[in-house]
This record gives structure tokens, C-alpha cells and sequence, in this order.
């Protein structure tokens, strides 16, 4: 036929009772979802055969061996072993192609001309439908002829496996990729255990020079607890044959006769009895019995403290003995009396101020410097709870006795049972417009001999400030009887005294 000739209307079948299996009817969509259609619009019956993959809207009739994957152009393809993918193979015919054996020559063995279908009546074997006898192609199948359902074809086989194999592939990938960040994501989440780790290697050096360690190692050996009957607080030893500092407030309760102990750092206890006590210093000596070769504590002095310096308070808070605890010192010269507000004024001491904390029991321990050297002896705290039943605790506001003062009068009690206390010979109190105001004058003392008279107000005792009865009195028992010191009175007189002496109260 050529483009000129008029098509024959083609005639279509009936819809088979079987719908094809390679081919669905899609309404006249021109493709289904798989294939593409077969003949728009045709029955699967007439698209049985017919060009894969054509252009959707051709009706091509072909034989069992139509082209597979062609471009839909080859119309009459009649060989069974018909082109794939829309390439000519040797013993295949497209109108105006010729052979592509010799000219004149026979098809190749194993391709004939539809020698395999069953063709029509009245039609000679090999002969194609509409073809004369012994006329060479074309092969064109008749309008309207039979056509038999071709088996699967290889083509969509094909198709299909390399799909599947590009599945397989992108599947071999996203698995692969997956279970690479599977696998770190797994090692991200590795679970670690503390527990699973071994123990790190025990510490074999020594404590850092200067430390609060090195300071406790050195110090606690020669810190002991004092018990006596309803109480306990703390001691210094000062002697290796059983001498301990302490406080007088500590062993005030045996000052009659009631038992004393001592216990040290290693457990071991030893009775002891008072050696001698000032109350007027809150301080004491007492001496355990059937003791030798006792580490002794290395004292410091308190005449060089600086606000800020770091200290280390060692004792027995809360009968909790060989408590450490650190802190600096947070003031100097601070008149504080033993026994708080309902202390004397007999008992005011000259007090270092720390924070480090200092709790009932602590009373009569040491308060050490970063060398491990005593600088003063702890001996009270402030406490807004001082006035209830409960029992005061640290507010990080305690106070020690300089140890230049419980030196001396430590020494005296040791060796004569009594110490002596350093005075000025006036009965004093605060002045309404700061400073100590003299009440009355001892005849013979001190201040007498200076010139001081009743009714002056001193305001400064060497270079320190006086704003109150108390700080007069700390200010003259910092010192030691003998020494001169220049009063100033009111605001620009100045006298000059040498302190004086008398016995400390043993009550």
C-alpha cells in the first residue's frame, strides 16, 4: 500500500471472553499503567500481536512474532522471530525492505514467513493471508483475519528484569547507605556505664605543698578531743609528756573535781586533770596521765595576720572528731566576749574572725595557718540562735584567741598554775559619741601614773581605733604587762602609759 492508496476500514473483533493478559483496556486512555495501549480503543483481541511500545492510537496488526519495543511504524511484520527493541534481524520484512539475506535468496532457516500459523482456509502452508501463491511478500495480514494470542513477550520480559535489576540495584544501595548510618547511628548510641570502668590508680604522691590536705596531715596527730561529764570540745597538744591547751570553758565543769579524759586522733584515751585556767582569757591547761612522746603542735604568731589569708580550723564539732574544714581570715581585732552578749566584760577577748566553720565541740581546737602552724585557739561563734533552747550552729562568723596571748598565758598556767593579766588600772564604758569612756581610775596604775582622769573618752590605743568600752579592754590584753602604749583622749590629747599587771580570777 503507499500513501496515496485508501485505507480499508478496519474491521474490528469481537472482545474476546478472556481479556489478554499482556494488554488491559483503559477506557481509551492510550496507556495503561503498565503498557502502553495496543490500538486505541481496540479489543485486546485486536491488539494481540501488535506493536510494544508503539504510540498510543495505532492499530498494527502483526503476527504472533510482531515487532516488540519498535516505534509502531512497521506495520505486517509477520516473522516470529520479529525485531526486538525495533531492530531489523536477518529473515525479518518490512514493506519496501527487502531481505536482508541476497538478493533473491531465502529466508535463514528458522525464520519462514509464518510457516507456524495456522493460517486460512483455502491457503497454501507458509502462504500469509491475502498472499498469491508463490507472490513474495509483503506480508500484510488480511482485514478482519483470525489471529491467535501470542505467547508472552520477551521484550517486556526484559523490560521487567531490568527493572527489577534496577530495583535490586537502588535497593543494594539504599541498603548499603542505610546500614552505613544504622551502623553509626548504633555506635553513637553505644551505652557507656560508669560502672563498667575500672577504678583509677590510688594516689601515691604526697599533698601539695600549702595545701588544706598537707594542713590536716600534719595537724590532726597533735588535735585531741576533752571530755568531761554533760559535754566535750577540743585541745592542742603542746607538750609530748600529755600537756593540751584548751579552752576554760571547756573544762569549767571539773574545775571542782569532775572527771577528765583525753582522747587522741588514733582512738586511744587517757585520763587527765586541770594544770591551771584563766577565765578572764577563756583559756586552760590540762595534762593526761601515763603519756610520753607525743607529737606537739608548731606554733605560729598573730602579730602578722592579714584579712584574707587562708586558714584551716581543725576539731571536734558536734562530737565529731578530726572534722577539717577551711576558710580565710574575714577580720581582725575583733572584741568579742566569752559566753557571747551574757559575758563579761572581764572575759572580752581580742579575737580573730574567720569563716571557716567552728560549731559547738570546736571550742579549744586550733585555728592553723597554711604551713600547718597555730594562730590562734577557737573559742566562740555568733549565732542569731544564741538567745533559744536549740543548740548554735556555724553562720560562718567564728572567733579564735590570737596565739601571741594564749602563748603567754598558756606558759604561765603550765608553769605556775596561774597566769597574770595585763591591765591599764580604769573601769570603762562606751561613750554616746564612740570611744571608751573612764568611769574610774585605779589608784597606783597605770593609767593613774599616764595622767589619765575619770571622764576622758580615748579614742585610739597605739594606731587602733577604740568605738567601745570592749575594744579598750581586747586592745590593752593583746599585750604584754610592760609594754608602752600611746593613748590618744578626745581627739588631739596623747599620753603615754606602761601597762600594768595583776593575777587572772581563777573563778
Amino acid at each position: 500500500m503507499t500513501e496515496n492508496e485508501p485505507q480499508q476500514p478496519q474491521q474490528q473483533q469481537p472482545r474476546t471472553t478472556e481479556p489478554s493478559p499482556w494488554a488491559r483496556d483503559t477506557g481509551g486512555s492510550g496507556h495503561d499503567q503498565d503498557h502502553p495501549r495496543q490500538g486505541a480503543g481496540g479489543s485486546e483481541a485486536d491488539r494481540a500481536g501488535a506493536v510494544q511500545g508503539g504510540p498510543a492510537g495505532t492499530e498494527w496488526a502483526g503476527g504472533p512474532g510482531a515487532v516488540q519495543g519498535g516505534d509502531g511504524t512497521a506495520p505486517g511484520v509477520t516473522d516470529r522471530g520479529a525485531v526486538q527493541g525495533g531492530t531489523p534481524v536477518a529473515g525479518t520484512s518490512f514493506p519496501g525492505v527487502p531481505f536482508a539475506g541476497a538478493p533473491g535468496s531465502a529466508p535463514e532457516a528458522g525464520w519462514s514467513h509464518g510457516a507456524q500459523d495456522p493460517g486460512q482456509p483455502g491457503q497454501a502452508p507458509g502462504q500469509m493471508p491475502g498472499q498469491a501463491p508463490g507472490q513474495p511478500g509483503p506480508y500484510y495480514l488480511a482485514p478482519g483475519a483470525q489471529v491467535s494470542a501470542p505467547p508472552r513477550p520477551r521484550g517486556r520480559g526484559k523490560v521487567v528484569a531490568g527493572v527489577a535489576a534496577l530495583v535490586l540495584a537502588v535497593g543494594g544501595v539504599a541498603g548499603g547507605v542505610g546500614g552505613y548510618y544504622g551502623y553509626q547511628a548504633a555506635e553513637d548510641a553505644t551505652v557507656v556505664n560508669a560502672l563498667d570502668a575500672p577504678p583509677p590508680a590510688r594516689q601515691t604522691g604526697g599533698a601539695a605543698e600549702g595545701s588544706v590536705e598537707q594542713v590536716a596531715q600534719k595537724v590532726l596527730p597533735v588535735v585531741v578531743q576533752v571530755q568531761v561529764s554533760g559535754g566535750a570540745g577540743s585541745g592542742i597538744v603542746i607538750s609530748s609528756d600529755g600537756s593540751v591547751l584548751t579552752n576554760n570553758h571547756v573544762v569549767e565543769s571539773a574545775a571542782n573535781g569532775g572527771p577528765v579524759r583525753v582522747q587522741f586522733q588514733d582512738g586511744s584515751t587517757a585520763d587527765a586533770e586541770i594544770v591551771g585556767r584563766d577565765p578572764s582569757s577563756d583559756l586552760a591547761v590540762v595534762k593526761a596521765r601515763g603519756v610520753s612522746g607525743l607529737p606537739t603542735a608548731e606554733l605560729g604568731t598573730s602579730s602578722d595576720l592579714r584579712i584574707g589569708q587562708e586558714v584551716v580550723a581543725i576539731g571536734s564539732p558536734f562530737d565529731l572528731n578530726g572534722t577539717v574544714t577551711s576558710g580565710i581570715v574575714s577580720s581582725l581585732n575583733r572584741p568579742v566576749r566569752a559566753g557571747g552578749e551574757n559575758g563579761s566584760q572581764s572575759s572580752v577577748l581580742d579575737a580573730i574572725q574567720t569563716d571557716a566553720a567552728i560549731n559547738p565541740g570546736n571550742s579549744g581546737g586550733p585555728l592553723v595557718d597554711m604551713q600547718g602552724r597555730i594562730i590562734g585557739v577557737n573559742s566562740a561563734i555568733y549565732s542569731p540562735n544564741s538567745g533559744r533552747s536549740s543548740q548554735a550552729g556555724s553562720v560562718g562568723i567564728g572567733f579564735a584567741i590570737p596565739i601571741d596571748q594564749a602563748r603567754r598565758t598558756a606558759k604561765e598556767l603550765s608553769e605556775n598554775g596561774r597566769a597574770t593579766q595585763t591591765v591599764l588600772g580604769v573601769q570603762v564604758t562606751d561613750a554616746d559619741r564612740g570611744g571608751a569612756l573612764i568611769r574610774e581610775v585605779s589608784g597606783g596604775g597605770a593609767a593613774e601614773q599616764a595622767g589619765v582622769k575619770a571622764g576622758d573618752v580615748v579614742t585610739k590605743f597605739g594606731d587602733r581605733r577604740i568605738d567601745s568600752a570592749d575594744a579598750l579592754v581586747a586592745a590593752v590584753r593583746s599585750r604584754t604587762p610592760g609594754d608602752k602604749v600611746q593613748l590618744t583622749i578626745g581627739t588631739d590629747r596623747t599620753v603615754e602609759v606602761t601597762l600594768g599587771s595583776q593575777p587572772a580570777p581563777t573563778n
